[in-house]
């Protein structure tokens, strides 16, 4: 399945009723440490939002909500997988998109047969403290030599500048999140993504 090549990751459903409408088509909304109420709201409103624009929406973790607002897709972290219960995600007809690190958590994310499979940080990445330090674009290329035809996003650290390394190294799909959220013109810079994504 080919997936749109740029997708950004936003905490808060008003950056997606901001950004989604520039021609955003593949999106995460990844909400932490909110009420359940606020959580379920936000996601009910990311996915008629992605609805009416054609945009393919993955919640964050919360797999239940997903379920009961029948939305398409969620991501799991490693963690989350412990808690997750895969059989009635996938019965339920969601997609799911699993988080990588080192070749056990690969090797643990493929046994699920997951529709893709992040890589990161690939670069040093200022928006969570992780054990993980940067994986490179190496890394990139074993990967997706070891998941075939699974499409690989690669996240952390990246930006407009750094996709095309990203993409020449084997990534289907480049993940942001601060070089959007933190640029002084978030929209312009959206546009600039989806001018190197194509």
């Amino acid at each position: 399945m080919a997936l749109p090549r740029f997708y950004p990751i936003f905490d808060d459903v008003d950056w997606l009723t901001r950004l989604v409408p520039l021609g955003i088509k593949l999106v995460q909304l990844r909400i932490k440490d909110r009420p359940e109420d606020v959580i379920r709201s936000q996601i009910a409103a990311a996915r008629d939002l992605c609805r009416e624009h054609g945009t393919i929406l993955v919640v964050n973790d919360y797999w239940q909500i997903a379920l009961d607002l029948g939305c398409d897709w969620v991501h799991l972290g490693q963690e989350d997988l412990d808690d997750a219960d895969v059989a009635a995600i996938r019965a339920g007809g969601l997609k799911l998109g699993l988080s990588t690190h080192d070749d056990a958590e690969l090797d643990r994310a493929m046994s699920y047969a997951p529709d893709y499979v992040a890589l990161g940080p690939v670069y040093p990445t200022i928006l969570k403290k992780m054990k993980w330090h940067q994986q490179g674009v190496d890394k990139l290329t074993t990967w997706k030599s070891r998941i075939g035809d699974t499409p690989l996003i690669a996240i952390g650290g990246m930006s407009v500048e750094r996709a095309a390394g990203a993409f020449d190294a084997g990534a289907d799909v480049v993940s942001a999140v601060t070089d959007i959220t933190l640029n002084p013109d978030p929209e312009g810079r959206v546009r600039d993504w989806l001018r190197v994504c194509g």
